[in-house]
């Protein structure tokens, strides 16, 4: 037995092959409990008091890439104890086998990590929306995605620099130098495009909107359906579905409908020039009468502005509370109409526009 532990195969005697098999068979044994007490440490490290997720989420999420980390880890670190076989020291390209080997072997690494901390990412992702859904504004969850997917794409370019370095010797510093100008000259040509991305992060942290707000922007009234990295998207009154650079959305005037806190009737009365001065002094009170303030309209006014030779002039100014459906906004001053020409009948005063007078001159 002795004999056969000291046989050497591959510059290596069978105790050592026996040896890092056992390691790697005791790794696979064990890994599952390894990989549930860490991931267990992870998740009180991630998780809070004040927001709960449960852990068999978690445990989903980082399980699988924990275990890949753990078994390659211990699989690299044992079977490195090994003298590297003669019969193996060849080239290929005029690189040698066993390069080959530690460079395939850093890039599994690095790949594998960078997949557990995407997992993590999702996670912290998963504790963050729980978090934004107790609260009314929902930019924050819009946030949290972009932010997610952000850092997504920063760790696989971190993934790639690693690989570089570790697999292909590269240096980083002349390639990230490299990359500086090119960046900066992609920057320059996606000019527009960087200043919508800029202008979405305005848009976050500043609120001018959210989604569900209806806005007036551009002479067109909708609402807000989605803030993404490059453009807003409005559901228009008319029901058609507008794109708007943010950029624009930034630098235009912005009437943010939702944020009033009252809505505005405005009608303008012209009155016939046929109506007596006693039925004008009457008219004013007779219209204020019907636009006294009650539960929806909170203030009124009405005043004769100018008389002219065409028609006196009457404001009618209201003030209703904020209606969340534009359709009662409507239905009020639909009333509110009918009434005034109700009462206009009623005293007998008639439009300008009623009475013309047409003359005919005969060469």
């Amino acid at each position: 037995m002795q004999e056969f532990l000291d046989k050497i195969i591959l510059n290596n005697n069978v105790r050592s092959y026996a040896t890092v098999f056992a390691i790697i068979i005791i790794a696979f044994i064990f890994k599952r409990y390894l990989t549930k007490y860490i991931a267990g440490w992870l998740y009180k490290l991630v998780s809070n008091k004040e927001i709960k997720v449960k852990k068999e989420s978690f445990l989903n999420k980082v399980i699988k890439p924990l275990d890949a980390f753990l078994i390659l880890l211990v699989s690299i670190i044992a079977v490195d104890k090994l003298n590297f076989p003669e019969i193996l020291d060849f080239k290929i390209l005029k690189i040698s086998f066993k390069t080959i080997i530690e460079s395939v072997s850093n890039a599994a690494m690095v790949i594998v990590f960078i997949w557990l901390c995407r997992r993590m990412i999702d996670f912290i992702a998963i504790i963050l929306e729980e978090k934004a859904n107790a609260t009314e504004d929902p930019t924050d969850n819009q946030l949290i995605v972009f932010f997610k997917d952000f850092f997504k794409v920063i760790l696989v370019i971190i993934g790639i620099l690693l690989i570089l370095r570790f697999s292909f010797h590269k240096n980083i510093g002349n390639l990230l130098t490299g990359l500086s100008i090119v960046g900066a000259a992609i920057a320059l040509s996606l000019r527009e495009s960087l200043e919508n991305l800029i202008a979405s992060f305005i848009i976050f942290f500043n609120k001018p909107f959210v989604t569900g707000d209806v806005v007036k922007v551009h002479n067109f009234t909708g609402t807000v359906e989605k803030v993404g990295l490059r453009s807003t998207r409005i559901r228009t009154d008319v029901k058609t579905f507008v794109t708007v650079p943010n950029k624009q959305m930034v630098d235009s005037i912005l009437d943010n409908i939702t944020l009033r806190t009252q809505r505005k009737i405005d009608i303008r009365l012209e009155i016939s020039l046929s109506t007596s001065i006693s039925q004008l002094k009457e008219l004013t009170p007779l219209l204020q009468n019907i636009v006294t303030p009650n539960s929806v309209i909170e203030n009124s006014l009405v005043y004769f502005l100018e008389t002219g030779k065409n028609a006196h002039v009457f404001v009618v100014e209201v003030y209703a509370a904020m209606f969340q459906n534009i359709n009662e906004f409507n239905v009020l001053r639909e009333e509110i109409n009918l009434k005034i020409i109700e009462l206009l009948e009623n005293q007998q005063i008639e439009f300008a526009a009623t009475i013309a007078d047409i003359k005919l001159h005969n060469k």
